[in-house]
């Protein structure tokens, strides 16, 4: 609530402050009105009674006038334009805060993963996924590694931790995360052409500039011909010169055409360099302002921070030098655009091969520093989601990883998708004393949430991020689920087909010579098929679980699993109840251990108005 309160108050003082600005833009408005109406009424008067001379001084004067109005009244446009998107990013934060899905931004559109071990069970990306309630970036890039973070298949601790300690640093540097990404949505608003796309995505495909580079491949070296047609320009000039003192005959006329001949020759070489250096120089104006902010901020007292922007400080190849380095090309190949002078330039020197050698330096250059640049600004972006989350959640706790244990412990775990209002939270442990769990309770008691309340908090511990849990205590598994299975009418595929290739990639990961061990997550096990199946099948499939080292939850409503805590060490049962009471049922979300001692279909059949007979 202190975090509501807080954006609150953020967004009415924004508010007050458009309040203002649209204020002075209106008064802009009326004097720029002003201003032409009076400049055209004066200047008609001075010409026909002052004369012409009089009426073109104080038109003049107007029109400075005028335009120096203009670019103030711009600048408090732009004030305004990026205060609405300040006011925007502070009531997503609400959103994301009360999980109000309208208010977020909408996913976009992607196929999961074929095969991917807990992507589809878990919800982690689509309409109403952890990946959506997470994603601030606004480059494609971007979204996609926070993506791959909360993906991954294979947490390596130093890399974790590292993530870790990045988002702790960003958590408390709100003005930098939100300056970030208002910096990136100016970009992309400002963007045309095609580097935005047309498409539905809400994201921006930022790597243009790295096609634009492939695209503009650089054939050969110009630096041969340059030094060839330097030499002709030399020897046309001394021709010049020793004949206009008598001292040779006049070849000069020879040695400017042989000279001036081999430049028409070699034209094509150069023709598309101004055009190609007016794109690069465009493309990268859109990038100018995040990365002159991440090339100018002092990091003094973020060091994490300063070692992922390294990039941008490298003195001599920031984005600014190579900027103004591309100004100073475009204004002297821009020569062009003036015939007589480019003829005048060209009868002594051959200017555009040297600023053509020029650019093709620097769009090498280039090449080799943007994607550096935009790999730390697509770093930046996926952290910054992620401690954005950190912000706006400052309950949750970062987890501890084990690297000498093999287990899980957590106080008041929590599914993160689910609303304040409606969440109940959990302790809960896995450890050698108490690796297979066998999760029984009555239906919609809570068994497949608190199976993703793992998954997704194990996710979030994974990528970096913190977890819905007063405390977590993990170490590294493979996760792997078995949730959310359906058929497929496609590949002809029955839902318990489906269901038994599910469970076979999962034993088969449990099987596999990996030191790091499988937490296995299992819903209604083998629940396609008739119940004497599927209690001898499940009873061998979670033995063969048992005899290796993995770990994890079987959530079932058969209650004859539960004698497999007798029978085999480390199975343990845990459950969830409910009561009825005036014909309603309540359900508490509480974990208990033991197995359930209630079931409740035919009572739910019953307060349906199923005829139900005993």
């Amino acid at each position: 609530m202190a975090r509501l309160e807080q954006l609150d108050k953020q967004i009415a003082r924004l508010k007050r402050r458009a309040d203002v600005l649209n204020e002075i833009s209106r008064k802009y408005w009326i004097a720029r009105r002003i201003i032409f109406v009076t400049g055209a009424l004066l200047a008609l008067a001075f010409c026909n009674f002052a004369g012409s001379t009089a009426a073109w001084i104080v038109a003049g004067l107007l029109v400075i006038l005028f335009s120096v109005v203009t670019i103030f009244h711009n600048r408090v446009r732009d004030s305004l334009t990026r205060n609405s998107l300040l006011i925007e990013i502070k009531q997503i934060h609400i959103a994301r805060i009360r999980l109000d899905w309208d208010g977020i931004p909408p996913a976009d559109f992607s196929i999961p993963l074929p095969g991917h071990p807990f992507e589809t069970d878990l919800d982690i990306t689509g309409e109403r996924s952890l990946h959506r309630l997470l994603d601030c970036a606004v480059t494609q890039e971007g979204s996609d590694r926070l993506k791959s973070w909360l993906l991954n298949v294979r947490p390596d601790a130093p890399l974790v931790e590292q993530r870790q300690a990045l988002v702790r640093e960003l958590k408390d540097h709100s003005v930098f995360r939100d300056k970030l990404q208002l910096l990136s949505a100016v970009a992309r608003t400002s963007t045309a052409g095609p580097s935005r796309s047309k498409s539905s995505s809400r994201h921006w495909n930022s790597k243009v500039l790295v096609e634009w580079i492939e695209r503009s491949n650089i054939k050969g070296s110009l630096l041969p011909l340059l030094v060839f047609l330097s030499i002709l320009a030399g020897l046309n000039i001394l021709a010049m010169t020793l004949a206009s003192l008598n001292v040779i005959p006049q070849i000069w006329p020879l040695t400017f055409l042989i000279y001036f001949g081999a430049m028409l020759l070699s034209r094509s070489r150069i023709e598309h360099a101004f055009g190609e250096l007016h794109e690069l120089e465009k493309a990268l104006t859109h990038f100018k302002a995040v990365f002159g902010y991440l090339e100018s901020r002092c990091y003094q007292n973020t060091p994490g921070l300063a070692q992922v922007c390294s990039a941008f400080g490298e003195k001599g190849k920031q984005p600014s030098t190579e900027m103004r380095r591309l100004g100073r090309l475009a204004a002297a190949l821009g020569v062009r655009t003036n015939p007589l002078l480019s003829f005048l330039i060209h009868v002594f020197v051959p200017w555009d091969f040297f600023f053509t050698y020029r650019f093709d330096l620097v769009k090498k250059e280039i090449a080799h520093l943007l994607p550096r640049w935009l790999d730390a600004w697509h770093e930046l972006e996926a952290l910054n989601s992620l401690a954005n989350f950190a912000y706006l959640n400052p309950h949750y706790a970062f987890p501890e990883l084990s690297l000498d244990a093999s287990g899980l412990a957590a106080r008041s775990l929590g599914h993160p998708l689910l609303k304040p209002a409606s969440k109940v939270c959990n302790d809960f442990e896995l450890d050698h004393d108490q690796r297979i769990v066998i999760l029984t309770g009555s239906n919609m008691a809570g068994k497949s949430t608190f199976l993703r309340t793992i998954g997704v908090n194990l996710s979030l511990a994974y990528a970096g991020a913190p977890v819905n849990a007063d405390r977590l205590q993990v170490s590294l598994f493979r996760l792997f689920t078995c949730i959310k299975v359906s058929d497929s009418v496609q590949d002809g595929l029955s839902y318990f087909y489906a269901e038994v290739k599910r469970l076979q990639a999962l034993l088969a990961a449990t099987e596999a010579e990996d030191p790091m061990p499988v937490l296995f997550l299992i819903d209604e096990i083998f629940r396609g098929t008739n119940s004497r199946e599927r209690l001898i099948g499940s009873r061998s499939y979670i033995r063969a679980l048992s005899d290796g080292t993995s770990t994890g939850l079987v959530a079932t409503h058969d209650l004859e699993l539960i004698k497999l805590a007798d029978e085999i060490d480390g199975v343990t049962n845990y459950h969830f109840r409910e009561e009825v009471s005036d014909g309603r049922m309540i359900f508490d979300y509480r974990l208990r251990p033991g197995p359930c001692p209630t079931t409740n279909a035919l009572t739910i059949m019953r307060l349906e108005g199923l005829p139900v007979h005993s």
